[in-house]
This record gives structure tokens, sequence and C-alpha cells, in this order.
């Protein structure tokens, strides 16, 4: 059965978005760029909500900027042809090699893990992230800590009241001073 993996970026005390809506602290250095790289090539099919989706847009025609470096074109040619899920209320229409969700989260997860194919199930976004935790659809939780204090914004771990208790999987510090962790959620 496919895994279903949420894997963002965070700043040390726990938030992907600063409180002031900006995550400019997140732009990867060429280490950890590479790192995303190789990430997305274990990926089937990414879910995301509308603003991640409105956030990846650009990486859909990225390979028509003649300033593209080669890590940014490698990112762009595994990127556009993955399938993307996108969960919102407000499009009518996604663009690329994206759906609209036709059903709730769990049911699309679940048709998902059903069909055939290789690849982890990826979810991006805090607010998806969070749904898709309460219903216990998450099995791991991978996060590149940025070394920055942002004071708020939107937390990584969205607080839901429940208790998850994860295995460390694995660590890696980045000579940039980033660092990945990477748990399984124990069953």
């Amino acid at each position: 059965m496919r895994s279903v993996t949420y894997s963002m970026g965070m700043s040390l005390d726990g938030f992907i978005v600063g409180p002031d809506g900006r995550f400019d602290w997140t732009a990867p250095d060429a280490e950890v760029f590479r790192f995303w790289i190789d990430e997305i090539r274990e990926v089937g099919v990414h879910l995301m909500g509308r603003r991640l989706y409105e956030t990846m847009l650009y990486w859909e025609t990225a390979d028509e900027d003649p300033a593209l470096d080669e890590a940014e074109a490698e990112w762009t040619a595994l990127w556009k042809p993955l399938p993307k899920v996108v969960f919102s209320t407000t499009l009518s229409a996604v663009q690329g090699n994206a759906r609209l969700a036709s059903g709730d989260l769990a049911e699309e997860i679940g048709r998902l893990r059903a069909e055939p194919g290789e690849g982890d199930i990826a979810i991006g976004g805090a607010t998806l992230a969070a749904q898709a935790a309460a219903l216990g659809l998450i099995d791991e939780y991978r996060a590149v800590v940025y070394p920055v204090l942002v004071g708020g914004g939107t937390p990584f771990f969205p607080q839901r009241g429940q208790r998850a208790d994860l295995e460390l999987v694995e660590t890696r510090t980045f000579s940039s001073r980033f660092v990945y962790l990477r748990y399984r959620v124990a069953r």
C-alpha cells in the first residue's frame, strides 16, 4: 500500500509561513534543493490545497525561463508530469497535470491507495495535512527545519488536540545548517 507523507520546510519555532505571510526564509540552497529533487522522485501523486497549488504554478511553465539553472530544470522536468490533486472550494479549473478533487480527503486517499501505482502520496500544505492527520491518514512526517525563528504564522503541526506517537526514521544535517527530520507514525 502506498504511504501518505507530509513534507514541508519549517522554521525552528514550527511555522511554514511567518505571521506576515512570507516564507522567503525557506529558499533552499543548492544542497537542500538537491534533497527536494531527490524526494520528489519518490512521489507518485501530490495532494495540495489552493494556496500551495497557486504557489507551485510557477513550475508549470518554468522550463520556458531561459535563466533556469540545471537543478531548476531538473525539478521542473519532475514536477510538471507529476499527477496532482487540488482540494479547493473556490477554483473551478486547474492547469497542468492537475485535477480538482472529486471526493473528500479520505475518499481521495483511499482511492489513490487502492490504485496500482508506485510512489508516495504526498500532501503539501498545513491545512490539508491537518485534515489528513485528524483522520489518521498520514504515515510519515518529513520536515526540513530552517535556522530561523519567525514568531508565529501557519504552523507545520496545527493543533488538533490529538496525540500521534512517532518513530524517528532518518535525520540529516546539511552543511548550510538546515536539518531534515523524518518520522513514521507508530501504529
